[in-house]
């Protein structure tokens, strides 16, 4: 369907509004406080507080003492960067008119459907990403000023990958990176950041502790991308799988997954990890099924439904048992 001849609101300086619909009555409905929690996309901060558990359980292991304080603080942080690259994200994404465009929309890809429907202003979700990504900043001055000032330029990157993902000028989704910013922000950059907290100093350990969990949340973007291809590629958000098609993209999936079970296997066998987290593979007939659905049904998306939230599944288990990995690890040692 082309849709090209549509004016841009960056051009315009209005902003566009879809039919009045039954869905936009009831979103109208919503108490404020429901649309904002929704808006925020806040079940979904587990990508933000998953690292920070991991990096908790890690340096446990590895004998350090940990203050739930801190824990707490960081997980505050991690959840007002993460909310603040949605919200910021939805604001790119509407004002491009991808997410207008977007006719395959479900509740796990598609961008806000408030700013769609009207129920939210532009202004309005740019104005709260702004104040989220400043809080997060906060707490990360305050951890850098009391433990350690490395946690500034890791918070310093995290957030720009957030905030430049979309953004029209820099557009790292576009550029066909957008997937590794994701992945990196939300995985092994997260993990090392968190680690400093908890320990003072940065190692190279600690940022590959966030390999798995970092190929997870990649994998959540890569699937979601597969319904959003079309309204995407209409708007120069060029990622993988716009790149690829979804035929060719349909290999990726599985490779990223085993890439997350080859790294924490060979993490074992160079005893980087305890054998404890040789448990994050019972996930394994999970990631079996959800690439069987990708590889033979790729190009039907209401298929790919189940196949969406399986991943989302395996990122929030996965991350579990990494975590409860370690733990045991630190509490039932193997001799």
């Amino acid at each position: 369907m082309q849709l090209s001849t549509r004016a841009s609101p960056w051009d315009s300086g209005q902003e566009l509004r879809a039919p009045m619909t039954n869905v936009q009555v009831k979103m109208q409905e919503m108490s404020r406080f429901k649309v904002w929690v929704l808006e925020l996309r806040a079940p979904f901060f587990t990508a933000a507080v998953l690292p920070v558990l991991i990096a908790a359980a890690y340096v446990f292991w590895k004998g350090y003492s940990l203050d739930i304080g801190l824990v707490l603080l960081t997980i505050a942080g991690t959840i007002s960067l993460h909310a603040g690259t949605n919200m910021i994200n939805d604001y790119f994404d509407y004002k491009n008119t991808g997410d207008i465009r977007n006719t395959a929309r479900t509740p796990f890809n598609g961008g806000s459907p408030f700013l769609v429907q009207g129920v939210l202003r532009a202004k309005q979700v740019l104005a709260a990403s702004l104040v989220a990504f400043g809080l997060g900043g906060l707490i990360g001055l305050y951890l850098a000023l009391t433990v350690s000032l490395w946690i500034l330029p890791i918070g310093i990157i995290g957030g720009l990958l957030g905030m430049l993902y979309v953004e029209p000028r820099i557009n790292l989704a576009g550029r066909g990176i957008g997937e590794i910013a994701v992945g990196l922000g939300f995985g092994p950059l997260m993990v090392l950041g968190a680690c400093v907290v908890f320990t003072g100093s940065p190692d190279i350990m600690q940022f590959l502790m966030g390999v798995p969990i970092g190929c997870l949340i990649l994998l959540v973007l890569y699937i979601n991308q597969f319904p959003d291809m079309d309204a995407d590629a209409s708007v120069g958000k060029n990622h993988w799988v716009v790149r690829m098609g979804r035929k060719r993209a349909r290999a990726g999936y599985p490779i990223i997954i085993g890439t997350s079970y080859a790294f924490v296997l060979l993490s074992i066998a160079l005893g980087w990890m305890p054998l404890h987290t040789a448990i994050y593979l019972v996930t394994i007939p999970i990631a079996i099924q959800a690439s069987k659905v990708v590889w033979g049904r790729f190009d039907d998306l209401p298929a790919l439904v189940p196949a969406q939230a399986k991943t989302i599944q395996m990122h929030m288990l996965c991350g579990l048992l990494l975590t409860f990995g370690f733990l045991l690890g630190a509490f039932l040692p193997i001799i």
